[in-house]
């Protein structure tokens, strides 16, 4: 794990990856924004406990295919911990199933790794503020384009884990899944856009979950969305 000297900086970054010039690279990037700093890196997997420890860091861009502990197993780990730093996956392949993977670990979303400059800081300033960056509809463009297997799997236990969910809660999860706003949510369910966001929380917590794209992903599971 390489130490990196922090900045004045509202949002704390940990970068995880194998590439070095990747890894420098994104440093570059998040170094000309003055609402982030930098605060550490990691090689692989095995490294991020250690280093999130160390620097407390608010967003990991994690990689997912590294050596000794791949990303997947490492934002599994991550988001285990009590109040854990937001996640996001970096992936060359915008249909790749370790992505799916780790966002039903509970990543907040996934940057391809030749995303703008600015719209991955963009995505940065989203994911510390809570709002994952991957939206339902992208998530259901990703599904389609994964082989299907264990889909009857998925299915049952996606049905178990949303049973708990008043009808009126189930509502608005399906109108996640479906890939609506809060806005759009409000309009279609007669209610404001404070109680949307009531619902939402209401289900994350019911749940147990970290973001409303594992809501989505568990309402297209379980055959609700259409």
């Amino acid at each position: 794990m390489a130490a990196v000297a922090e900045v004045n900086a509202t949002i704390r970054i940990l970068i995880v990856g194998d590439d070095p010039l990747v890894r420098a690279g994104l440093a570059m990037i998040i170094g000309g924004s003055p609402e982030m700093s930098v605060v550490g890196e990691a090689a692989c997997g095995a490294e991020v406990p250690a280093a999130v420890e160390a620097c407390a860091p608010d967003v990991v861009l994690m990689d997912i295919r590294m050596p000794v502990l791949d990303g997947l197993a490492a934002t599994e780990l991550l988001r285990a911990r009590p109040d854990p730093p937001e996640v996001v996956v970096l992936t060359t392949f915008d249909a790749d199933e370790y992505v799916l993977r780790a966002l039903r670990a509970g990543a907040s979303g996934f940057l391809l790794k030749h995303t703008p400059p600015a719209e991955i800081l963009r995505a940065i300033v989203r994911v510390s503020a809570g709002e994952p960056i991957l939206s339902p509809t992208v998530t259901r463009q990703l599904i389609a384009h994964v082989a299907d297997t264990g889909a009857a799997a998925r299915r049952q236990h996606a049905v178990r884990v949303l049973s708990p969910l008043s009808e009126r809660e189930r509502e608005v999860a399906v109108a996640v899944g479906r890939g609506r706003s809060n806005a759009e949510i409000s309009g279609e369910l007669f209610m404001s856009i404070a109680t949307v966001k009531a619902h939402i929380s209401r289900i994350l917590g019911k749940l147990d979950l970290n973001n409303r794209t594992q809501i989505a992903l568990l309402a297209h599971d379980a055959g609700l969305t259409g």
